[in-house]
């Protein structure tokens, strides 16, 4: 199942809609006083832009449409990201949406050695047997868009444009000062424990805000209800 249009498509609804209601104020109003529909129309466009989107996902032919694979299971979690303290609300939040869909998660043992230079996914394959685990399910959090205000910028793991400069992966500091927020992305995988092989895959971002863990909850959502939505519960 593929929904790589479906993030472009519903951007495409939201600014519809700010314009029809801006268009149809501007001309019904007597008053004078259209700016009151600018307003709206741009507290739309903000609303539907911080909405995470599901900009694609994939599910094993082999699985089938409704698997329940992860229904009242017990999955081993874990979350990749290079930020520690984005590493653990990552985990906090995506075990909440389990337990709320009536799985029960397990973590891995803090000092399970993982190497830096391959995916984590097969690494923690034999962590997830040894707990019992039925799914493991990898979320990976990185940085997708940049936003330094005052200006305007967009970047992509480390790489943008606008008034800034960039000082790493990641990292970008504008020129002249200003307050950088970044959009974050979510790649969530799940991989049959039984058998080894990845049976699930969605990948969600949203747009940049200050509030980074309500970013990650909405991702963590997002990611886990499509999921849900996929058959997998």
């Amino acid at each position: 199942m593929r929904t790589g249009k479906l993030a472009a498509t519903t951007r495409e609804a939201c600014a519809r809609g700010a314009l029809h209601l801006e268009t149809r104020t501007m001309k019904t109003s007597s008053t004078g006083r259209p700016g009151l529909a600018v307003v709206v129309a741009a507290a739309l466009l903000g609303a539907c832009a911080s909405t995470p989107q599901l900009d694609s996902q994939w599910t094993d032919p082999q699985l089938g449409p409704q698997s329940a694979l992860l229904h009242g299971a017990t999955v081993l979690i874990a979350c990749d990201a290079y930020d520690p303290v984005v590493r653990q609300i990552c985990q906090d939040q995506v075990a909440s949406e389990l337990v709320a869909r009536g799985a029960t998660p397990v973590f891995a043992a803090p000092d399970t050695p993982l190497a830096t230079d391959r995916a984590v996914d097969g690494q923690l394959l034999p962590a997830a047997r040894g707990a019992g685990a039925k799914a493991l399910l990898v979320v990976t959090i990185a940085p997708a868009v940049t936003d330094v205000s005052p200006g305007f910028s967009i970047g992509i793991g480390g790489f943008g444009f606008g008034r800034h400069s960039a000082i790493g992966v990641g990292a970008e500091a504008p020129i002249g000062g200003g307050r950088v927020t970044t959009g974050y992305s979510a790649n969530g995988r799940v991989t049959d424990v039984v058998t080894g092989r990845l049976v699930w895959a969605a990948r969600a971002a949203t747009a940049p805000t200050p509030d980074v863990g309500a970013q990650i909850g909405e991702l963590a959502r997002t990611v886990l209800g499509a999921a849900d939505k996929a058959g997998l519960f």
